[in-house]
Parts: C-alpha cells; structure tokens; sequence
C-alpha cells in the first residue's frame, strides 16, 4: 500500500521540495507561500525517518489541511496534530513551530510503523493510539478509516505531480 520510499524521485532537496510544492498546491489547494514554506520541511523530516513525503504532504492535510495553528478538540496542536501530553518528552519545543511539528508527527508515524508492522496500521495508531486500536472494534474501525483516508489524499497528491 505506502512505502517508504520517495514518491518525489531523486535531485537535490531543493528540487524535490520545489516538486512537493507544486503538488500541494495543486492536490489541496494550498497557497504557494505556505506550500513553499513547508515542502522543504517535509522532504527533510521524511529523509530523516526514512517515511515517504508524500505520506507526511497527506497525513497533514488530513490532520490540518495545512493550518499551522489549528487546535483539535483534544488538544492535538500544529500541522501534524501532535497531543503535547503525550509527545512534549520525545519532541520538545514549541509544537506550533512548523519544522518542529512536522518532524515530530514525522518521527511518531515513523514508530508507529516500526511496532506495527505496516504504515496503513502506523496511520491508525497515529489517529487512535496504539492502545486505542486495540481496546475495541470501534476504535480499530476509525483508525482504519482515517488510514483509508490518509491514503486518498496521498493518490490525489500522486496524481498533481
């Protein structure tokens, strides 16, 4: 389903941020000045934690539709949804400053991946939690939909660039 290889191709950051841009704009209609601020980002967080960009582009549309200061009714804060009461000991700082945030929701998706075996599964724990995930058919059943969904926005990206 998602690998975590670049949906991006090779060249220099820079070229494949220019790319990711382009396509942000395209797929989710993203102003160029945030696409252009964040796709660098995202490209660089993703080479870090060995995860597709492109699945970082769509998980946040999915969590924020690229609003750097949206607030969920849980508390999840920034671009990537991060709950700082669970996450402030592994990224600290400000979870509002984008490049912090996205390498943070980066690296939780990252874990995820490795304890579940699959990034369609890391995306449901990302949206439920682990324990979450497994307490009950309910929760299993939303975390799967918000993976399904994830996926959606990462073939419409696909499909812009």
């Amino acid at each position: 389903m998602i690998t975590g290889c670049s949906g991006l191709g090779a060249g220099s950051l820079e070229k494949r941020a220019a790319k990711l841009s382009t396509g942000i704009q395209k797929a989710y209609a993203v102003d160029s000045i945030t696409a252009n601020r964040v796709a660098p980002m995202i490209v660089q967080s993703a080479e870090l934690h060995q995860v597709d960009p492109l699945l970082i582009a769509a998980m946040i549309r999915q969590e924020s539709s690229y609003r750097n200061y949206a607030v969920s009714p849980a508390g999840a804060v920034g671009l990537t949804q991060i709950m700082p009461i669970y996450w402030q000991q592994n990224c600290p700082g400000d979870l509002f400053e984008e490049a912090n945030n996205i390498n943070c929701g980066t690296y939780i998706l990252a874990k995820y991946n490795q304890s579940a075996g699959s990034w369609k599964k890391a995306l449901a724990y990302y949206n439920v939690g682990p324990t979450g995930y497994e307490s009950s058919w309910k929760m299993r059943h939303q975390g799967k939909k918000y993976a399904k969904q994830v996926k959606q926005h990462e073939d419409k990206l696909k499909d812009s660039l």
